[in-house]
């Protein structure tokens, strides 16, 4: 699976922002889709994911009532949703792609170039 993120970009504090998730290749369907970040400096983490059939979803504490994780198997495309963002949630946002998988893991198989969020104050 090779996966392809958009959707970042410069918003202001209080916005909204949906980031998207193309995956290319082998079945879309069989993958649990992951959204992690990163800030220069620190370690990448894990915001959450989705199940293979998108009924099931986990987020962590810091980000969880903010951000929403989906999918459309139809279009081969995970979402993550994120509103009412603030400034600490700049970063590049990454989706990655597991087999199978538990929703809970850090350990992803596929992983996509990365999509920039800068939250200004």
């Amino acid at each position: 699976v090779q996966l392809q993120a958009s959707g970042g970009g410069l918003v202001q504090t209080g916005a909204s922002l949906r980031l998207s998730c193309v995956a290319f290749g082998r079945r879309f369907d069989s993958h649990t889709v992951g959204w992690f970040r990163q800030v220069p400096g620190k370690d990448r983490e894990l915001l959450g994911a989705v199940s293979l059939s998108g009924m099931n979803t986990y987020y962590v504490d810091s980000v969880k009532g903010r951000f929403t994780i989906s999918r459309d198997n139809a279009k081969n495309t995970a979402y993550l949703t994120m509103n009412d963002l603030k400034p600490e949630d700049t970063a590049v946002y990454y989706c990655a792609a597991q087999w199978g998988g538990r929703l809970e893991s850090t350990v992803y198989d596929y992983w996509g170039q990365g999509t920039l969020v800068t939250v200004s104050s």
